[in-house]
């Protein structure tokens, strides 16, 4: 265990350097700055004295950050704003460590107040993720209200960050919040992708799938963006409110039937659908749209540029690095079973890189829900990966989620060596059963092995390092 917790602590370190280089506030002022009346977005120039109103609105687990630097340039010509973020995702401190529990206190927060701003035109409301509630639905009526009566004198600056799916929860017409949490709760228990998953979100809602833009239009309409896709498209980021939607009600529809879930859906989500299929309901609006004639979007911050930080300080601590994709996708204890051949590979041959070597792979995994047990996505590939690793020394698998919180859990992932399971086994844990009940959390506990970061207010996917010593 010696050498393993040496390189552990150099992983901390990995780790560190890839959730710094994907600072939301930071992101945010490489790309937006003020000189007197001009407002300079990505290279776009806006004339601020063109503007009687300027407005922030948004949602995303990155979204304090994110507004609070947005203010802070925009200085006296912010009017008002109503951003959304996940609970406890309010801007304070994080680090990464392993153990059983977290080395720094959870940030609790008074849910009975929501305004958490210094900039009293600005309002932060905590919302729940990954399923919505009636904070959530809250401050999206709020946002809703705010863009109403807008014209070509009012400019929206949108924040949007990974979360802000269930963080903007705004049902469509006869669809209830408890009727969204039931559909969320299953689309997030079936396996369907985040594609799928958005395409359903988008024709439930008033704001998804680019109708936050049609409900702005026709003011200027600028839309930052921390990607937490992989590929990073526009039109899935938080399910696209800024973006025109390619999905069709037919898509969201066939979702249902795909996964077998049809039956177990609300019956008022159900209804909405098919009449949106027989035309009795507007569709998201398409490319071409006018709505979108005055919308730039830019994403400031996404997985390649994490992935990358994190190369750069395995270099620098003296490993051999090399980032294989950020495209990862997949079922969690698949792609474990991959993560764990290229460590293995390396041990035995070099290749593709030679020991000390750390290969970085981002993107984000899905589970399949069968068992009863706790955890999330970046633990169940850790202790599928512990599995494949069983007995091979000089070998490492950590799964990391950039939002420091992987699942419904508190852990941010978990690390996997080739002695877990051996050591597992002593204190008469069975890893097999854990893996198939889903319930790698305690797992993982018991030997000590978790990720803790608490919130890291940002969130760009998942982290994969796969090591050979």
């Amino acid at each position: 265990m010696g050498n393993e917790s040496r390189w552990r602590q150099r992983m901390a370190e990995i780790m560190t350097a890839a959730l710094q280089a994907v600072d939301p506030g930071q992101a945010v002022r490489r790309q937006v700055r003020r000189e007197g009346d001009w407002l300079y977005v990505a290279g776009q120039r806006y004339d601020l004295g063109e503007f009687e109103r300027v407005f922030v609105v948004g949602g995303g687990k990155a979204g304090s950050p994110m507004a609070l630097a947005v203010a802070d340039v925009l200085g006296d010509r912010l009017t008002a704003g109503v951003v959304n973020v996940k609970h406890g995702y309010i801007a304070g401190r994080w680090q990464v460590s392993f153990g059983a529990h977290p080395s720094l206190p959870a940030l609790q927060t008074d849910l009975s107040s929501h305004l958490r701003s210094p900039e009293p035109r600005l309002d932060i409301v905590e919302a729940g993720h990954p399923v919505p509630d009636a904070a959530g639905l809250a401050g999206a009526e709020r946002i809703f209200r705010l863009l109403d009566g807008l014209t070509e004198r009012d400019l929206v600056i949108c924040l949007i960050s990974g979360g802000g799916s269930a963080l903007l929860p705004l049902p469509a017409a006869g669809i209830t919040l408890d009727d969204l949490q039931a559909l969320t709760t299953l689309l997030l228990r079936c396996g369907a992708t985040i594609n799928e998953f958005n395409a359903v979100r988008k024709h439930c809602s008033r704001l998804k799938g680019g109708q936050l833009a049609r409900r702005a239009a026709p003011a200027a309409l600028v839309c930052l963006i921390l990607s937490d896709v992989v590929g990073s498209p526009l039109d899935t980021i938080a399910s696209g409110p800024t973006v025109a939607d390619p999905t069709t009600f037919a898509d969201a529809y066939g979702v249902l039937e795909r996964y077998g879930i049809l039956e177990a859906v609300p019956d008022s989500i159900v209804a909405h659908l098919r009449r949106g299929l027989a035309g009795e309901v507007a569709e998201t609006p398409k490319p071409g749209d006018p709505c979108f004639r005055r919308v730039q979007n830019v994403v400031i911050g996404d997985n390649r540029m994490a992935a990358h930080a994190a190369q750069a300080r395995a270099q620098a601590l003296g490993f051999r690095s090399q980032v294989l994709t950020t495209y990862v996708e997949g079922e969690a204890r698949e792609v474990a079973k991959v993560c764990a051949a290229l460590a293995k590979e390396m041990v035995e041959s070099g290749t593709p890189l030679a020991p000390p070597a750390c290969l970085i792979l981002g993107g984000e995994t899905t589970v399949t829900v069968r068992g009863q047990g706790r955890g999330g996505r970046n633990q169940e590939l850790a202790l599928a990966a512990a599995l494949a690793l069983d007995g091979w020394e000089r070998t490492m698998v950590v799964s990391l989620a950039t939002d420091g919180s992987d699942g419904p859990t508190d852990a941010a992932g978990a690390v996997a060596t080739g002695s877990t399971v051996a050591r597992a086994r002593a204190l008469g844990l069975d890893p097999a059963a854990h893996l198939a009940n889903n319930d790698a959390y305690p797992f993982f506990a018991a030997l000590g092995d978790l990720i803790f970061t608490g919130p890291t207010n940002t969130n760009v996917n998942d982290l994969v390092f796969v090591c050979a010593f």
